[in-house]
């Protein structure tokens, strides 16, 4: 007796078995996930922050989330947030394709292992848009964190030292002229940290430098899987402690208004301006609550920097404040700082 003929082509012959995908197709597939979440994490985080911002600043009141919604356009939103946030999304770009670079160079000496999730972002990144990141980061982050930078772009770009010239000793010069130079000109703000004992000051303006020397290239196979992970999770962990900050940061200004509740006698109200209309003024204030001044009341309104603002050093880069920024600086430059108001002062 014969067995019967397996199902598959008209001659009875078994049916061939399927084409397996392709190994450049499987990798096409994943670098388009990895672009896409990119992309939605750049773009989506962003919008939730500025939701969230209102939320937290209406003191999570659902009557008062709703009036600031009415009254906060998206474009005062979004530049509310690019002023305040945008610090903490170059810090994570920049974390990103540094981490991801070293990452990658690190997995492609080690053929069979899959490439990590950063490292996957940063190669699908155009070289345009990580220039950016950093540039954005250039005129944004504080004066005193601008140092670390230097290591970020030498692991983002993989620049070894060996490029600098192929012969040793000339390489020993120019590392050593570029390291004289920098210390040149931080040498008045690092003799003023050391008086102060500001050490970990000194440490961000020294370290930074030195560990650029060393920081491009490959790493041991044994630690790629778990420093991945670490990594990714220390960089995600670190932007939602960076968040907090952000989403509690106020949209709208910080004023001190002076209202006449009765003939001679006169109060400060120190909260934000939500809207002002020909009837009343509508004040959200600092502690809490919404109220409304009419506004044949308000005689008086003064504007007030908020605690974060006030600086904690006293160190300056040739004359710009270590705590500012490029672009806070430049702008000190041509509006300088006034002093803060009496009003400001006696409510807070």
């Amino acid at each position: 007796m014969t067995a019967p003929a397996a199902a598959g082509n008209g001659d009875g012959g078994a049916a061939p078995p399927a084409p397996r995908p392709a190994a450049g197709h499987d990798r096409e597939e994943r670098r388009a996930r990895a672009s896409q979440s990119f992309w939605t994490v750049v773009v989506g985080v962003p919008a939730v922050f500025s939701v969230l911002r209102l939320g937290v600043e209406a003191g999570g009141e659902l009557q008062t989330t709703l009036l600031l919604v009415a009254n906060v356009g998206p474009v005062n939103l979004l530049a509310g947030f690019l002023t305040t946030a945008a610090r903490l999304l170059s810090t994570g770009l920049v974390a990103v394709f540094a981490l991801g670079a070293v990452l990658g160079v690190s997995v492609d000496r080690l053929p069979g292992h899959r490439r990590p999730l950063f490292a996957r972002w940063a190669d699908i990144t155009p070289a345009w848009f990580v220039v950016s990141s950093f540039l954005l980061a250039l005129v944004t982050w504080q004066l005193l964190y601008l140092p670390l930078l230097l290591p970020a772009f030498v692991a983002a770009f993989q620049l070894h030292p060996e490029r600098l010239h192929e012969l040793m000793p000339a390489r020993v010069l120019i590392v050593a002229a570029l390291l004289g130079g920098y210390l040149f000109f931080l040498a008045p703000t690092v003799l003023d940290a050391w008086r102060q004992r500001e050490y970990l000051v000194l440490a961000l303006l020294l370290a930074p430098p030195l560990l650029a020397l060393g920081i491009a290239g490959p790493l041991p196979g044994a630690v790629i899987r778990p420093l991945a992970s670490i990594t990714e999770a220390a960089v995600l962990a670190m932007l939602v402690w960076a968040a907090l900050p952000v989403i509690t940061t106020p949209v709208l200004p910080l004023t001190v208004t002076t209202v006449e509740t009765a003939p001679g006698v006169a109060e400060d109200v120190r909260g934000h301006v939500v809207v002002v209309d020909d009837v009343n003024m509508v004040l959200l204030q600092e502690h809490g609550g919404v109220r409304y001044v009419p506004i044949d009341q308000v005689k008086r309104q003064v504007l007030c920097p908020s605690e974060e603002e006030l600086p904690r050093h006293r160190l300056r880069v040739h004359d710009f404040h270590v705590e500012d920024s490029l672009l806070e600086a430049l702008g000190r430059r041509v509006r300088p700082v006034h002093r803060i108001d009496a009003g400001c002062r006696t409510t807070a």
